[in-house]
């Protein structure tokens, strides 16, 4: 089954170079750009395309063709876990990096108090 474009978590967004990023919000199209699951039990239908009917000047991004060699479902879940692993052991240090770096530019300057007599 293609991606479901009527589905209210079907996302599309074409960026500056051309590259269209379609997927699933949810994160439930593992095939994604390609194929969302058969059967799949998030599927909603856009309320707000209900009925409308898309002019020629509505244009659908262009997107790649599917690869012909298909990796198991089990290997790209694992490559995944493996990523989210990989940020999820240095998204702590990255925050407390950029807190320290924001909390250096609201420090008090001091030394340009010469307005201020005692």
């Amino acid at each position: 089954m293609s991606m479901r474009e009527e589905c209210k978590h079907y996302q599309s967004r074409t960026y500056a170079s051309g590259e269209v990023a379609r997927f699933c919000s949810l994160g439930n199209a593992p095939d994604q750009p390609w194929a969302c699951p058969e059967g799949c039990v998030t599927f909603e239908p856009r309320l707000a395309d209900v009925g409308w009917v898309h002019g020629s000047l509505a244009r659908r991004p262009q997107v790649e063709s599917e690869p012909a060699e298909s990796i198991p479902i089990e290997q790209r879940r694992d490559l995944l876990n493996a990523a989210d692993e990989i940020i999820e052991a240095v998204a702590p240090d990255l925050i407390e990096e950029r807190r320290r770096e924001l909390d250096r530019q609201h420090e008090p300057r001091r030394g340009w108090k010469f307005w201020k007599r005692p």
